[in-house]
């Protein structure tokens, strides 16, 4: 399948920005399941100061704001060719150990409402187990678009019983850890059919099972990751695999506009 992506973020601001430097991780990587045919990123306000791929294989690009703008604007895009591969990627990349999958971050730190999901998943055969975790995780946390945000924490969103992808990817991966099941966030795109256009990029998350390596599960839509999938970052948590994030310096308010649209 190839798979037409672009991605926009738009800042724009009520008073001149002196400073600001941002971290983009919107590159998708040739991988198990996807070849990256073409990709772009254009700036506006801003320049990439340098790339790199940090511990976890991520391609980062570090952009600086330019001095006295009053808006950022981020598009980014291209072509992926991807493969069904039942949401099965394969060995761990990057620098960072698998042990380190099993700590639990400031975001997916589990309290009693994970505790109470995790509670009677047999984990003896570990596909199985986590197939039921993902089935238990959306029983006792419905999708809902609304009343969340980027820090809600996975034990916050499970107390509420209601999030949305993000939250459904934090509370999987908090939940794995605490069975013993080392776990990573996933940021990227989905495409779904009949609404090529969308208010944001999708989130997921992995596993590590032992012969298979990571794998995809997708709690929001009941699934495996499919040829509808597209990766780009990998994280302990959301903070970590974000599209955008760092800091703009001044005295001002802003105003944030996401666009995504994923087709065939």
């Amino acid at each position: 399948m190839h798979l037409k992506i672009s991605h926009t973020t738009h800042y724009t601001f009520d008073a001149p920005i002196p400073y600001g430097l941002q971290k983009l991780r919107v590159t998708p990587k040739s991988r198990a399941g996807q070849t990256v045919l073409d990709w772009k990123t254009e700036i506006e306000g801003g320049k990439v100061e340098l790339s790199y791929f940090d511990h976890h294989n991520n391609q980062v690009d570090l952009v600086s704001a330019t001095p006295g703008t009053r808006e950022i604007r981020i598009v980014t895009g291209g072509t992926v060719e991807t493969t069904d591969s039942a949401g099965i990627v394969g060995a761990q990349g990057g620098f960072v150990p698998l042990w380190l999958f099993l700590r639990q971050t400031a975001l997916t730190k589990a309290g009693k409402a994970i505790t109470a999901i995790t509670r009677g998943i047999d984990m003896s055969d570990r596909v199985a187990g986590l197939h039921a975790l993902s089935a238990a995780i959306l029983t006792a946390v419905r999708y809902d678009k609304d009343g969340t945000d980027v820090s809600h924490t996975a034990e916050e969103a499970a107390q509420r019983g209601h999030g949305v992808c993000q939250d459904h990817a934090h509370i999987f991966v908090s939940c794995a850890r605490k069975l013993e099941v080392p776990a990573r966030y996933v940021s990227g795109y989905l495409l779904t059919e009949g609404q090529a256009q969308q208010a944001a990029s999708h989130a997921w998350a992995e596993a590590w099972v032992e012969g298979l390596g990571w794998v995809g599960f997708d709690v929001s839509n009941a699934i495996c990751p499919d040829g509808r999938y597209v990766r780009v970052a990998t994280a302990l948590d959301y903070a970590g695999a974000a599209p955008v994030s760092g800091f703009l310096h001044g005295d001002h308010s802003e105003r944030l506009v996401v666009s995504v649209r994923v087709e065939q």
